[in-house]
């Protein structure tokens, strides 16, 4: 098969705020050009900052879903967000797509895109609790709700999942996210 024909997989970074799927998921672009990244679409203020997105209104978001525009969407703490049908030709020619997705929609992301990959970041409760401190946008009833949250299981039934600690080093987790998404050769 040719470079241009092999459709790369789509590879979903789930994990708890704080966790650091973004500086992955950057670190990996640059560490392999093959890698793509969605940028997904969300109803959150672009002053919000984080994750380079595309911010639009609730109004532009269900118009948007309404015409098909997304290959996945789904509502979650009060956001919509959406996949937008671009990344199949993203797929074309990469060695993977990375997109950032929640762990409620990993079923219907399975389902969806025929080659599905999940990278699950993880990081020791400590490691999180300073992490999300340090950023200052919750306050700290608000960090220890998202610590509960970081705890619970994925979905059952999800066929690829790898895990990744980024407690540490990124270089450490990039490494072992790299491993873990090489095919194997014979």
């Amino acid at each position: 098969m040719s470079m241009s024909a092999r459709k790369g997989p789509v590879i979903a970074v789930v994990g708890p705020s704080g966790v650091g799927k973004d500086s992955l998921m950057e670190a990996l672009r640059q560490a392999d050009p093959g890698i793509k990244l969605v940028r997904r679409v969300i109803t959150r203020a672009p002053e919000a900052g984080g994750e380079d997105y595309t911010p639009v209104s609730e109004g532009e978001f269900l118009d948007l879903a309404g015409k098909g525009a997304f290959a996945l969407h789904w509502p979650a703490h009060g956001l919509h967000y959406g996949i937008p049908k671009e990344i199949e030709s993203l797929r074309q020619g990469a060695s993977g797509v990375l997109v950032n997705l929640s762990r409620g929609v990993l079923l219907q992301a399975q389902a969806a895109f025929d080659d599905f990959r999940v990278l699950s970041v993880t990081a020791r409760p400590e490691v999180l609790a300073a992490r999300l401190a340090a950023r200052g946008r919750e306050d700290a009833a608000e960090v220890q709700r998202r610590l509960v949250r970081a705890s619970k299981p994925l979905p059952a039934g999800l066929a690829k999942v790898h895990e990744i600690d980024n407690s540490g080093d990124l270089g450490a987790a990039v490494m072992a996210a790299r491993a873990a998404l090489q095919p194997v050769r014979a």
